[in-house]
Protein backbone atom coordinates (compact mmCIF):
# COMPACT_ATOMS: atom_id res chain seq x y z
CA UNK A 1 0.00 0.00 0.00
CA UNK A 2 1.29 3.42 -0.85
CA UNK A 3 0.26 6.90 0.11
CA UNK A 4 -1.45 9.04 -2.48
CA UNK A 5 -2.40 12.68 -2.82
CA UNK A 6 -5.34 13.08 -0.48
CA UNK A 7 -6.76 16.00 -2.46
CA UNK A 8 -9.25 13.52 -3.92
CA UNK A 9 -10.80 13.25 -0.48
CA UNK A 10 -12.17 16.82 -0.58
CA UNK A 11 -15.91 17.17 -1.19
CA UNK A 12 -16.31 19.37 -4.29
CA UNK A 13 -19.54 21.35 -3.85
CA UNK A 14 -19.57 22.63 -7.44
CA UNK A 15 -22.77 21.72 -9.29
CA UNK A 16 -22.73 20.01 -12.68
CA UNK A 17 -23.12 23.38 -14.43
CA UNK A 18 -20.11 24.81 -12.61
CA UNK A 19 -22.04 26.93 -10.13
CA UNK A 20 -21.60 26.73 -6.36
CA UNK A 21 -24.96 25.86 -4.76
CA UNK A 22 -26.50 28.16 -2.19
CA UNK A 23 -27.94 27.04 1.14
CA UNK A 24 -31.03 25.45 -0.38
CA UNK A 25 -28.97 23.85 -3.13
CA UNK A 26 -26.57 22.35 -0.61
CA UNK A 27 -29.51 21.00 1.39
CA UNK A 28 -30.91 19.37 -1.76
CA UNK A 29 -27.50 17.91 -2.57
CA UNK A 30 -27.27 16.45 0.94
CA UNK A 31 -30.69 14.84 0.60
CA UNK A 32 -29.61 13.23 -2.65
CA UNK A 33 -26.42 11.92 -1.07
CA UNK A 34 -28.33 10.60 1.96
CA UNK A 35 -30.79 8.85 -0.34
CA UNK A 36 -27.90 7.32 -2.30
CA UNK A 37 -26.32 6.02 0.90
CA UNK A 38 -29.62 4.53 2.09
CA UNK A 39 -30.17 2.74 -1.21
CA UNK A 40 -26.63 1.37 -1.25
CA UNK A 41 -27.32 -0.19 2.15
CA UNK A 42 -30.32 -2.13 0.86
CA UNK A 43 -29.50 -3.09 -2.72
CA UNK A 44 -26.65 -3.79 -5.11
CA UNK A 45 -24.66 -0.80 -6.34
CA UNK A 46 -25.50 -1.60 -9.97
CA UNK A 47 -29.20 -1.70 -9.15
CA UNK A 48 -29.28 1.90 -7.86
CA UNK A 49 -30.68 4.24 -10.50
CA UNK A 50 -30.96 8.01 -10.66
CA UNK A 51 -34.76 7.82 -10.63
CA UNK A 52 -34.62 5.75 -7.42
CA UNK A 53 -32.36 8.27 -5.71
CA UNK A 54 -34.48 11.21 -6.80
CA UNK A 55 -37.69 9.54 -5.63
CA UNK A 56 -36.18 8.63 -2.24
CA UNK A 57 -34.95 12.21 -1.80
CA UNK A 58 -38.33 13.69 -2.73
CA UNK A 59 -36.81 15.26 -5.81
CA UNK A 60 -36.58 14.64 -9.55
CA UNK A 61 -33.98 13.13 -11.90
CA UNK A 62 -33.49 16.57 -13.46
CA UNK A 63 -32.57 17.97 -10.05
CA UNK A 64 -30.17 15.09 -9.45
CA UNK A 65 -28.34 15.90 -12.67
CA UNK A 66 -27.88 19.48 -11.51
CA UNK A 67 -25.45 18.16 -8.89
CA UNK A 68 -24.11 14.85 -10.18
CA UNK A 69 -23.38 13.54 -13.66
CA UNK A 70 -24.47 10.01 -12.72
CA UNK A 71 -24.95 7.65 -9.77
CA UNK A 72 -21.23 6.91 -9.70
CA UNK A 73 -20.42 10.60 -9.16
CA UNK A 74 -22.61 10.65 -6.05
CA UNK A 75 -21.01 7.43 -4.80
CA UNK A 76 -17.54 8.95 -5.27
CA UNK A 77 -18.53 11.79 -2.94
CA UNK A 78 -19.74 9.29 -0.34
CA UNK A 79 -16.46 7.39 -0.71
CA UNK A 80 -14.49 10.62 -0.27
CA UNK A 81 -16.37 11.34 2.93
CA UNK A 82 -15.69 7.83 4.20
CA UNK A 83 -11.98 8.39 3.63
CA UNK A 84 -12.17 11.61 5.64
CA UNK A 85 -13.95 9.78 8.47
CA UNK A 86 -11.23 7.14 8.29
CA UNK A 87 -8.77 9.53 9.90
CA UNK A 88 -9.95 7.94 13.15
CA UNK A 89 -7.85 4.92 12.16
CA UNK A 90 -4.77 7.10 11.91
CA UNK A 91 -5.62 8.77 15.22
CA UNK A 92 -5.77 5.36 16.91
CA UNK A 93 -2.17 4.71 15.86
CA UNK A 94 -0.95 8.22 16.67
CA UNK A 95 -2.26 7.86 20.23
CA UNK A 96 -0.93 4.32 20.70
CA UNK A 97 1.66 3.43 23.33
CA UNK A 98 3.30 0.18 22.29
CA UNK A 99 5.56 -0.10 25.34
CA UNK A 100 5.02 -2.93 27.81
CA UNK A 101 1.49 -3.68 28.94
CA UNK A 102 0.19 -0.58 27.18
CA UNK A 103 0.59 -2.43 23.89
CA UNK A 104 -2.51 -4.50 24.67
CA UNK A 105 -4.70 -1.41 25.05
CA UNK A 106 -3.14 0.13 21.94
CA UNK A 107 -3.87 -2.99 19.90
CA UNK A 108 -7.45 -3.18 21.13
CA UNK A 109 -8.02 0.51 20.35
CA UNK A 110 -6.78 0.03 16.79
CA UNK A 111 -8.97 -3.05 16.29
CA UNK A 112 -11.99 -1.20 17.66
CA UNK A 113 -11.32 1.73 15.30
CA UNK A 114 -11.29 -0.61 12.29
CA UNK A 115 -14.41 -2.49 13.37
CA UNK A 116 -16.32 0.72 14.06
CA UNK A 117 -15.25 2.38 10.82
CA UNK A 118 -16.27 -0.55 8.63
CA UNK A 119 -19.53 -0.96 10.53
CA UNK A 120 -20.40 2.69 9.86
CA UNK A 121 -19.35 2.59 6.20
CA UNK A 122 -20.13 -0.98 5.16
CA UNK A 123 -22.14 -0.13 2.05
CA UNK A 124 -19.69 2.43 0.69
CA UNK A 125 -16.63 0.27 1.38
CA UNK A 126 -18.35 -2.62 -0.40
CA UNK A 127 -18.84 -0.41 -3.46
CA UNK A 128 -15.22 0.75 -3.31
CA UNK A 129 -13.99 -2.85 -3.34
CA UNK A 130 -16.31 -3.76 -6.21
CA UNK A 131 -15.15 -0.79 -8.27
CA UNK A 132 -11.51 -1.68 -7.61
CA UNK A 133 -12.10 -5.21 -8.92
CA UNK A 134 -13.61 -3.63 -12.02
CA UNK A 135 -10.46 -1.55 -12.50
CA UNK A 136 -11.71 1.89 -11.44
CA UNK A 137 -8.57 3.81 -10.43
CA UNK A 138 -10.51 6.53 -8.63
CA UNK A 139 -11.79 4.10 -6.05
CA UNK A 140 -8.45 2.33 -5.79
CA UNK A 141 -6.78 5.65 -5.05
CA UNK A 142 -9.42 6.48 -2.45
CA UNK A 143 -8.85 3.16 -0.68
CA UNK A 144 -5.12 3.82 -0.72
CA UNK A 145 -5.76 7.33 0.61
CA UNK A 146 -7.58 5.67 3.49
CA UNK A 147 -5.20 2.82 4.31
CA UNK A 148 -1.86 4.07 2.99
CA UNK A 149 -1.21 6.58 5.82
CA UNK A 150 -2.42 4.02 8.37
CA UNK A 151 0.06 1.47 7.01
CA UNK A 152 2.92 3.99 7.07
CA UNK A 153 2.13 5.01 10.65
CA UNK A 154 1.90 1.40 11.79
CA UNK A 155 5.20 0.62 10.03
CA UNK A 156 6.81 3.38 12.08
CA UNK A 157 5.52 1.68 15.22
CA UNK A 158 6.97 -1.66 14.13
CA UNK A 159 10.32 -0.05 13.32
CA UNK A 160 10.45 1.55 16.76
CA UNK A 161 9.60 -1.61 18.73
CA UNK A 162 11.22 -4.52 16.83
CA UNK A 163 14.90 -5.17 16.18
CA UNK A 164 14.64 -8.81 15.06
CA UNK A 165 15.02 -8.20 11.34
CA UNK A 166 11.30 -7.86 10.66
CA UNK A 167 10.61 -5.59 7.70
CA UNK A 168 8.34 -2.84 9.14
CA UNK A 169 6.50 -2.05 5.91
CA UNK A 170 5.76 -5.69 5.12
CA UNK A 171 4.56 -6.34 8.67
CA UNK A 172 2.40 -3.22 8.69
CA UNK A 173 0.88 -4.02 5.29
CA UNK A 174 0.01 -7.52 6.49
CA UNK A 175 -1.58 -6.25 9.68
CA UNK A 176 -3.64 -3.58 7.92
CA UNK A 177 -4.82 -6.09 5.32
CA UNK A 178 -5.90 -8.43 8.11
CA UNK A 179 -7.67 -5.67 10.03
CA UNK A 180 -9.52 -4.37 6.97
CA UNK A 181 -10.55 -7.81 5.74
CA UNK A 182 -11.89 -9.03 9.07
CA UNK A 183 -13.62 -5.70 9.77
CA UNK A 184 -15.26 -5.85 6.35
CA UNK A 185 -16.66 -9.32 7.04
CA UNK A 186 -17.58 -8.95 10.71
CA UNK A 187 -21.31 -9.35 10.01
CA UNK A 188 -20.68 -12.53 8.06
CA UNK A 189 -18.44 -13.91 10.78
CA UNK A 190 -21.16 -13.28 13.33
CA UNK A 191 -23.71 -15.10 11.16
CA UNK A 192 -21.22 -17.94 10.70
CA UNK A 193 -21.12 -18.35 14.47
CA UNK A 194 -17.78 -16.75 15.33
CA UNK A 195 -18.05 -14.77 18.55
CA UNK A 196 -17.11 -11.18 17.71
CA UNK A 197 -15.62 -10.67 21.14
CA UNK A 198 -13.21 -13.54 20.51
CA UNK A 199 -12.55 -12.27 16.97
CA UNK A 200 -11.68 -8.86 18.40
CA UNK A 201 -9.31 -10.43 20.95
CA UNK A 202 -7.63 -12.51 18.26
CA UNK A 203 -7.18 -9.47 16.01
CA UNK A 204 -5.67 -7.48 18.89
CA UNK A 205 -3.28 -10.32 19.70
CA UNK A 206 -2.05 -10.38 16.11
CA UNK A 207 -1.56 -6.62 16.11
CA UNK A 208 0.35 -6.69 19.39
CA UNK A 209 2.60 -9.47 18.14
CA UNK A 210 3.15 -7.81 14.79
CA UNK A 211 4.14 -4.45 16.26
CA UNK A 212 6.10 -5.53 19.33
CA UNK A 213 7.13 -9.12 18.61
CA UNK A 214 5.77 -10.03 22.04
CA UNK A 215 2.84 -12.13 23.19
CA UNK A 216 0.75 -11.94 26.30
CA UNK A 217 -0.84 -9.15 28.21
Amino acid sequence: MTTHDTSMASDDLTASDGRTPGRRGRATRERLLAATADLLATRSYREVKVVDIARAAGSSPATFYQYFSDVEAAVVVLAQRAVEDGRSLLDAIAEADWAGRSATAASEALVDAFLAFWYDHTAVMRVIDLAIVEGDRRFRDLRNDLLGPVTEALAAGVAARRDDGTDPRSEAATLVSMLAHVAEHQAGLDQWGADLGNVRASMAAHVRWGVTGRKGR
